[in-house]
């Protein structure tokens, strides 16, 4: 078991190394220089010098690079040309947004799917499962920003249940609380839920269904278990690997799909200070967010795999 997880740490390591290589490359690459694309076209030489010499362009980029990556494994960060706030300051900020919202969109994307998945393998080919995967079908067809518009006009403006945007904070001192803002996060939840849904439950079905074929399954059943004892006792252990590999692939797409739907809700969250940083021009703070965002990803698959052996512990004999 430790060999599998040197194995993977080497692997987890030698990713973000790589994942940082590729954001600092890209932004390097950009055309023109990054003080000119921060500055604009009608930045003065003498501006652009004094850019330059604050952005350490005037050092070699395996300098650069080093000192970024080394800033950042010391706690230390850029400072962002536009807030004039440390990056790392910046983003804790919006982590305490956009992290519950993507865990409550993935909870209840979790919920949901097993719920309709295995209910659908249950009843294979009848009502029920025609009826689940029509479902999934319309979710797939929904673009969640679509969805975001639809469910503000029912429950904010139509019911007035809850607000139509903004985040009043977890403190009362903020003006807000725990419920208030859980209140505030429940449609953006809802509206990132909803494709990912779709798809785990599509995921889970054909899992259910493929593992229910299986011989051991069979063996089961001759012993003189029930369809129900056999579904929860063995079939759904087995048909989990494929289901937890969507489950990462799915968390990360919720942090990154985040950066629309916190718009429509006008959530100060991590993808509205990219989406801001980018019209700001402010190129520091797109670089340690994408950072950041690679960094959770990897780290996401990383536990994901290590969910694997905890399952099925004859995967580590593979690894």
């Amino acid at each position: 078991m430790s060999l599998f997880f040197l194995k993977r740490l080497i692997s987890f390591v030698v990713t973000l190394v790589a994942a940082s290589v590729i954001v600092f490359a890209v932004l390097e690459l950009l055309p023109g220089n990054a003080a000119q694309v921060i500055l604009g076209e009608t930045a003065t030489p003498e501006s652009l010098a004094a850019m330059e010499e604050k952005l350490g362009l005037n050092q070699p980029a395996s300098v650069r690079y080093v000192q970024w990556v080394g800033g950042m494994l010391a706690g230390r960060s850029g400072i962002s040309i536009s807030y004039e706030t440390p990056t790392v300051q910046l983003m804790a900020e919006r982590l305490q947004v956009t992290l519950p919202l993507a865990i409550m969109a993935m909870g209840l994307t979790v919920v949901l799917s097993l719920a309709l998945g295995i209910y659908a393998a249950s009843r294979q080919n009848r009502a029920g499962d025609v009826g689940v995967m029509s479902l999934s079908q319309l979710g797939l067809a929904l673009p969640n920003f679509w969805l975001a518009i639809l469910l503000i006009l029912l429950f904010a403006v139509h019911l007035e249940w809850v607000s139509a945007g903004g985040f009043p904070g977890w403190t009362e001192e903020s003006g807000g609380g725990v419920l208030e803002a859980v209140k505030a996060l429940l449609l953006p939840a809802m509206a990132l839920a909803a494709v990912q849904t779709a798809i785990l439950t599509r995921v889970t079905r054909s899992a259910v269904l493929e593992t229910m074929r299986e011989d051991f399954v069979r063996t089961a059943r001759s012993k003189g278990l029930s369809r129900r004892q056999v579904l929860w006792r063995h079939v759904l252990r087995n048909a989990m690997i494929p289901v937890l590999t969507v489950m990462g692939l799915q968390f990360g797409n919720l942090i990154t799909s985040a950066i629309v739907v916190e718009n429509v809700f006008v959530l100060p969250g991590i993808g509205r200070l990219i989406f801001q940083a980018i019209a700001n021009r402010d190129l520091i703070v797109v670089r340690d967010v994408v950072m950041l965002l690679s960094v959770m990803v990897i780290v996401i698959n990383f536990l994901i795999d290590v969910l694997y052996v905890w399952i099925d512990p004859r995967l580590k004999g593979a690894a």
